[in-house]
């Protein structure tokens, strides 16, 4: 029996909950078995001939809408019956009509040869190797019909019910997620690779935040016993005695501070601010932020990655302004602005040409937005950045913008 007459006989005796899928094929109770992949007899309207596992999801989905039943079906990868299709076919499954002009009969071949199918399909069918399946039908099907002479006709006949035997026992050798496996290629390497370098960098950024509290505690343990900064650091008499202004234009002592937002309506945020700066690749922060675990940090270290300098500094990056330190002021070297006024509110500077002069400003924004969303920030001395929506492969020359400026106002600051 054909699959689309198997699927019909059980449709009719409500024995649909006896199909039960085992691997790559279906099995019809104990009685039949065919591929999932195989094509029926019944053609779409369109021109292609249904396949096995396309008709029963459908016929055991028919009461849902037709959207949703579409929506059903690709949610499991599979094609789907056309609208036009629906009533006829099921009709026909549940044997409302007898025949439907879209049921593709072949041409019967002689006794002979349909024993010889019939043999070839049960010994192919128990064969592992779909190539070995083949190469048997190939085989018998000549000496099938060889005991025919019929003419012509018969042997069209028969090279089509070899080619739907064929079809019939064929086993895919890739689907979606073997085509992505690699030979000889052990992932887990990879990931311990990855979790190594993780645990690295973390390792690196601990570090650099105790050298920089181990500095500070020096110098403030310097001034309480009323040492200068070149007697604490082993300078003596010899001359060289660095002033220490951290209330002037220098950058105080420690790590280098950079602002951003707290708010989600920026671009940069503390959230995402280290995979741009760091990787020049740009997350969304609603991306970002339900990827991270645990609480919001309070404070996240950066460092240029992608340089060719062998001098790397590392800056710490902040959202609450508010947390500061008067000393902490000092070491403020960027912000990355909103672009609204109240951002600024109870800083230590008196207006914002203070503020800019002091410290670097950016501004982020897509390329495409409108200029009015960058109209107060144009009055302000900050730089613009842009990037676009979808090509990410652009964020690391914006990265690299960012990082030359940066660099550019510090060297500057630090000589002033």
């Amino acid at each position: 029996m054909d699959p689309l007459s198997a699927l019909r006989d059980f449709t009719m005796r409500g024995d649909l909950e006896k199909i039960v899928r085992a691997g790559e094929e279906f099995r019809f109770g104990a009685d039949y078995a065919f591929p999932c992949a195989a094509e029926t007899a019944y053609r779409s309207k369109q021109g292609s001939l249904y396949t096995l596992e396309t008709l029963l999801f459908f016929v055991n989905h028919h009461h849902l809408k037709h959207t949703d039943y579409i929506q059903a079906a690709r949610l499991n990868h599979l094609p789907t019956v056309t609208f036009i299709d629906r009533k006829p076919l099921l009709d026909y499954l549940q044997g409302k009509i007898s025949s439907s002009d879209a049921i593709q009969l072949f041409p019967s071949s002689s006794s002979s040869a349909s024993a010889a199918i019939a043999a070839a399909a049960d010994v192919a069918a128990a064969l592992p190797d779909p190539s070995s399946a083949f190469a048997f039908a190939a085989a018998a099907a000549p000496s099938a019909f060889a005991a025919d002479a019929e003419g012509e006709a018969e042997e069209d006949a028969a090279a089509v019910d070899v080619m739907t035997l064929i079809r019939t026992v064929e086993r895919p050798l890739k689907d979606r997620e073997a085509i992505l496996e690699c030979k000889n290629r052990d992932f887990y390497a990879v990931l311990v690779a990855s979790t190594r370098r993780e645990e690295e960098r973390q390792r690196m950024e601990s570090q650099q935040r105790k050298d920089g509290l181990v500095a500070k505690s020096r110098l403030m343990g310097a001034e309480d016993r009323g040492l200068g900064y070149g007697e604490e650091l082993g300078f003596g008499d010899s001359g060289i005695k660095p002033k220490l202004n951290l209330k002037g234009s220098k950058i105080g002592e420690g790590v280098p501070i950079i602002l951003v937002p707290s708010a989600f309506q920026t671009l940069i945020t503390i959230h995402n601010v280290k995979e741009f700066l760091e990787d020049g690749v740009f997350i969304p922060t609603d991306v970002k932020a339900k990827q991270m675990k645990g609480p919001k940090p309070d404070c996240v270290t950066v460092q240029k990655k992608f340089s060719r300098d062998r001098v790397v500094t590392a800056y710490e990056v902040r959202d609450k302004p508010s947390a500061l330190k008067p000393e902490d002021w000092d070491r403020v070297v960027a912000v990355f602005v909103l672009g609204k006024e109240w951002q600024f509110k109870d800083w230590p500077f008196k207006d914002h040409v203070e503020i800019f002069n002091r410290i670097i400003g950016f501004f982020m924004r897509f390329e495409d937005d409108s200029v009015e969303s960058a109209k107060i920030v144009k009055q302000w001395n900050v730089k613009i950045i842009s990037i676009s929506k979808n090509k990410r492969h652009q964020d690391r020359a914006a990265a690299l913008e960012v990082w030359e400026k940066l660099e550019d106002f510090v060297r500057s600051r630090s000589h002033a």
